[in-house]
């Protein structure tokens, strides 16, 4: 890699975790996606995508509230979302050192798709929202490296226009506490 590829992909990185850091102290609230008010685990990402590129990059689909939730057999659709939009990281968290902004999978059982989501700070730590909680920063522990899934980076350019989902909207209710994420 050039140092010029590396250099932009630090600083993407930087303005990613810079991004974080804004929503520190937002309230969990599942499937949101609104600095300040709520979001969850994917809403936290979501929002940092939308200050690095603008628009998302596609429709999320609903999701339930429980880790526990198990995908169709076979699928994994957290990582595969973030395969087709950001750049993987060979190697396992595990034994990884993320750069700041890396984005974080985790998995809490070995046989469960990817359920979590978090942002390197680059520090052995991370910022990500959990429920119960607000968005905060903690120390990425050996118990979060062993459940580490993947590592990914944001990509240094933009997505392509031609993934995006014309059919996708993003509508907020005055006084609501979330953005509202729909297909017509």
């Amino acid at each position: 890699m050039s140092p010029m590829r590396r250099q932009i992909g630090q600083e993407i990185g930087v303005a990613a975790l810079g991004e974080a850091r804004l929503w520190l102290g937002t309230p969990y609230r599942h499937q949101a996606s609104h600095r300040g008010v709520g979001c969850d685990c994917l809403g936290l990402l979501r929002g940092v995508w939308r200050a690095l590129y603008g628009a998302e990059p596609e429709a999320v689909p609903p999701y339930a509230s429980t880790w526990a939730e198990s995908a169709a057999p076979g699928t994994d659709p957290l990582t595969e979302a973030a395969a087709r939009h950001l750049v993987p990281v060979p190697g396992p968290l595990a034994v990884a050192a993320p750069r700041i902004g890396d984005v974080l999978l985790f998995a809490f059982r070995r046989h469960l798709p990817a359920r979590h989501c978090a942002i390197a700070t680059g520090d052995g730590a991370m910022i990500h929202a959990h429920d119960g909680a607000v968005v905060a920063e903690v120390a990425l522990t050996g118990w979060w490296r062993r459940h580490g899934t993947g590592v990914f980076r944001f990509p240094e350019v933009g997505p392509d226009p031609a993934h995006r989902d014309p059919a996708a909207t993003v509508s907020a209710t005055p006084g609501a506490s979330s953005i509202l994420w729909t297909v017509p």
